[in-house]
């Protein structure tokens, strides 16, 4: 079965969403940052930790995560700075 959503990974990275983990505090530099972006295609791309073995036994009924998709999670700092730049459409 096709799935009617595909990721496309010649996608580009346009423009960040909301503030840097930097300016949020939440990384040291050194590790890693997690990160909001809206791609040139209109998609997300999220970094965060990857936590899908942490959530798997315990996921809502109605939620499930693809062999080759992960759970991944972000300050809640971050995705409330993001807001402003995110579309109601």
């Amino acid at each position: 079965m096709d799935r009617p959503w595909e990721a496309d990974p010649s996608a580009g990275f346009a423009r960040r969403l909301g503030m840097s983990a930097a300016q949020l505090g939440s990384t040291n530099g050194r590790d890693g940052c997690p990160d909001i972006w809206e791609l040139d295609n209109g998609d997300i791309a999220v970094i965060g930790r990857d936590l899908t073995d942490s959530y798997a036994a315990r996921l809502p009924p109605d939620v499930t995560i693809a062999t080759d998709e992960r759970l991944v999670v972000v300050p809640g700092t971050m995705l409330r700075s993001a807001k402003p730049d995110i579309a109601d459409d």
